[in-house]
């Protein structure tokens, strides 16, 4: 059995231990003429999506079985499962900063022949490529959906009161002022869930921050007190806007809140929906991209891979694991998991999207996109606790400083890796 590059702890999110070799034997393996292909997917929530597209598969071949596993916290099963050399041949993950650990660690295959490649939307393709600690040639992963963050607001309620949607930072902050001025809530926020403090942060950060800030920062070419500034002193001034100390209010607390049209937007992600709809299963829902620059043409759509496919390096039947990729990435296949997960294809092609994302439709279809920040951030780092501490005592310039020095601290070894091959391939970039 072949040895795979050693790595760290830290490389694994904190699970597999300092200069474990990883020796794995693959998942697949022939049962009665049949090739085994076992696929674990990390979103429990899509259980009964895959359980369908898995029954269809296996009623489709004659000659591959396929199981899909879909665990409860599943990023810890895999980084056990990896311990124990217990690869699966296909993993489902999101583009995100696991993703990165697991291709640096050299554990997924090269899938550059992978004809299906050539129907993904470029974007997703690019934001993957920005996901490598160090470039890497080849592809892989095949970015299967994603999700779209920015604005979700009442449509009634804005018909109602004929308000417009906001193209820029200025025509935000007047609608602001025009919803509060009227006696209604602009905005609610359930800071108490310190993640949810992400959502304004990702969403203002494309229009405010290079996409590869983090890249340029470990290669010493800026620093997060540069760019995140503007970033920074602008969130502040969603403040004023919201419902008083919204750091008591949860997640759960702001959808109720907005279903029951105690504001008339709700910054978050299309992931909220349902949760929304639960409550009010005929709320109006729209979306438009956050508007954070004063660019009516410069605006992007905060959105990244929220369910990629890899298959693992060590799979021992890689044309049996691509007749199941082939088969996920079929046009009424992906239709199955859109309408379960009021998703975004990453594939070309005509679906059906959820209404409310109808304000981002343009964006989608032209790919003018761009990742979540927070998919590059370390977990240790903790940054939406961060931000949330930010947001309550509002102090800029420590908290820049602050997110400079910790970013040092918790990539030091990323950062010297990232030194270490410019000096090998001659590139530029000063030391900080």
């Amino acid at each position: 059995m072949r040895k795979v590059k050693l790595f760290t702890w830290a490389a694994l999110a904190g699970i597999l231990g300092s200069g474990m070799v990883l020796s794995g034997c693959g998942a697949s393996e022939k049962d009665n003429e049949k090739t085994k292909i076992e696929m674990v997917q990390y979103k429990p929530e899509a259980v009964k999506a895959f359980e369908k597209m898995e029954e269809k598969f296996n009623a489709s071949h004659d000659d591959i079985e396929l199981v899909i596993e879909s665990p409860n916290e599943a990023m810890t099963v895999l980084k056990t499962r990896f311990i124990k050399e217990d690869q699966p041949d296909i993993i489902g993950i999101g583009g995100d900063i696991n993703y990165s650990n697991f291709l640096d660690a050299d554990m997924l295959m090269d899938i550059s022949d992978f004809e299906g490649l050539a129907d993904i939307k470029q974007a997703y393709l690019d934001i993957d490529k920005n996901l490598e600690f160090i470039p890497k040639d080849g592809v892989y992963a095949v970015p299967y959906a994603a999700n779209a963050a920015g604005i979700l607001y009442n449509k009634d309620m804005f018909e109602e009161n004929g308000w417009e949607l906001p193209e820029t930072w200025n025509e935000f902050l007047e609608l602001l002022d025009t919803i509060q001025a009227s006696g209604q809530q602009p905005l609610y926020f359930g800071f108490k869930d310190v993640w949810t403090c992400l959502a304004p942060w990702n969403a203002m950060a494309c229009d405010l921050a290079p996409a590869d800030v983090c890249q340029q920062v470990n290669r010493g070419e800026t620093t997060f007190s540069v760019e995140y500034r503007e970033l920074a002193e602008k969130i502040l001034q969603l403040l004023p806007y919201a419902q008083e100390d919204p750091y008591a209010y949860s997640y759960n607390d702001a959808c109720t809140a907005f279903a029951r049209g105690e504001s008339a937007m709700y910054c978050i992600g299309s992931y909220a929906v349902p949760q929304i709809k639960s409550v009010n299963p005929d709320m109006n829902i729209d979306s438009f991209v956050f508007p954070a620059n004063d660019s009516a043409d410069g605006q992007i759509l905060n959105s990244g891979v929220d369910l990629q496919f890899c298959v693992m390096e060590d799979c021992k039947d890689k044309e049996a694991a691509y007749e199941v990729l082939r088969f996920m990435l079929e046009d009424e296949n992906i239709q199955i998991y859109l309408d379960d997960q009021n998703a975004v294809p990453c594939k070309e092609g005509d679906f059906t999207l959820p209404s409310m994302l109808d304000g981002m439709k343009e964006y989608i279809e032209q790919g003018k996109m761009t990742d979540y920040q927070d998919h590059y951030y370390p977990a240790e780092m903790a940054v939406d606790a961060m931000i949330q501490t930010y947001l309550m005592n509002q102090d800029t310039d420590a908290w820049l400083k602050k997110f400079d020095s910790d970013w040092k601290r918790y990539n030091r070894d990323l950062i010297r890796k990232v030194q270490e091959y410019q000096e090998e391939n001659g590139e530029g970039g000063s030391r900080s």
